[in-house]
């Protein structure tokens, strides 16, 4: 794998020539990994992705070449870079971009989640915290969706992303209180519905963890039975659960894989966790890190437990 010292020695090569963004361009692309180890030592191929991707990327690397000044070009090159699962390249714009728009909040927000993705924690925390900070008193504004739902509507914005990735960096270093206070910021600047299932699976989630069953349920007055959920289904299914609607045992799925699964099985094994079941919640945690979907929040976040609660797993075959 190349490294961001290695990106930028590059860019330092290409800055004698005539154009600054194709030297950007040539750094930035010479960036292609192959391959992610886990820590919990599994070592993931990339896979080849769709034409429709590659396509994608190569229209926004072109909107990028043809309007370097604009930020939403630089935002959706890394976007695009991301979804090839090119994480390292898409830190490497998000960088290259912090230095040219360093008040530019969503690219501290886009960072950090990448940062996430590769398990650098402490950097994720770091740029959202930054992101934090630079939209407080700021209007909030929809983020266009990657991968649109299927009825076309955006529901995510700046504010709540940010929240929301900010809470995730601390649950997955079991700074609990901060990732607490990080979630009830997300549920309070979101007003769709699927903005509180997502938020709330989390706080309730947390106060569990913290040893406050009372909290934890009162945290759940939102939740409501038939209420519209346009993309959260399994966060939704996951409140129903935490709410006594529904068993265990109807969320016990047959074909896990996808990230909404990932977070029902996470969401399923802590669910035993606090209540005692160490046993059964070791073999969810251990079963969803077989999984191919190592950037899911569902998979980070059991993977973290694995190391904090099981330590000797680790390096588990």
């Amino acid at each position: 794998m190349r490294t961001l010292l290695g990106l930028m020695y590059l860019f330092l090569l290409g800055s004698c020539s005539t154009g600054s963004s194709v030297s950007e361009k040539e750094s930035i692309s010479s960036i292609q990994d192959s391959s992610f180890t886990t820590p919990l030592g599994k070592v993931f191929a990339i896979t080849t992705p769709s034409a429709e991707l590659v396509s994608n990327y190569d229209k926004a690397m072109a909107a990028y070449e043809a309007r370097p000044e604009d930020v939403e070009a630089w935002i959706w090159w890394g976007r695009r870079s991301a979804y090839l699962g090119q994480i390292r390249r898409a830190i490497a714009i998000y960088s290259l971009a912090i230095d040219k728009f360093p008040k530019e909040a969503r690219l501290y927000r886009h960072r950090g989640h990448r940062y996430l993705s590769i398990r650098e924690y402490g950097k994720a925390i770091a740029d959202l915290e930054e992101a934090a900070r630079l939209i407080e008193g700021v209007e909030d504004q929809i983020e266009p969706d990657g991968i649109p739902n299927a009825l076309q509507i955006p529901l995510s914005t700046l504010h709540t992303n940010t929240y929301y990735h900010l809470g995730l960096g601390y649950y997955l270093t079991h700074r609990y209180e901060d990732a607490y206070q990080a979630f009830l910021r997300c549920r309070e600047s979101g007003t769709n519905y699927d903005n509180v299932v997502s938020s709330t699976h989390w706080l309730y989630m947390i106060q569990r963890r913290l040893g406050n069953e009372a909290r934890a349920d009162s945290l759940l007055a939102p939740i409501e039975k038939n209420a519209e959920v346009i993309e959260n289904q399994s966060y939704a299914m996951l409140c129903s659960l935490y709410k006594g609607w529904i068993s265990p045992e109807s969320l016990v799925q047959e074909t896990p894989g996808s990230p909404s699964n990932d977070a029902v099985r996470y969401g399923l094994a802590n669910w035993y966790l606090y209540h005692g079941d160490s046993c059964r919640a070791q073999d969810l945690f251990r079963s969803l890190v077989e999984e191919k979907g190592f950037t899911s929040f569902g998979y980070l976040a059991a993977e973290s437990d694995l190391l904090q609660f099981f330590p000797a797993l680790k390096n588990i075959p």
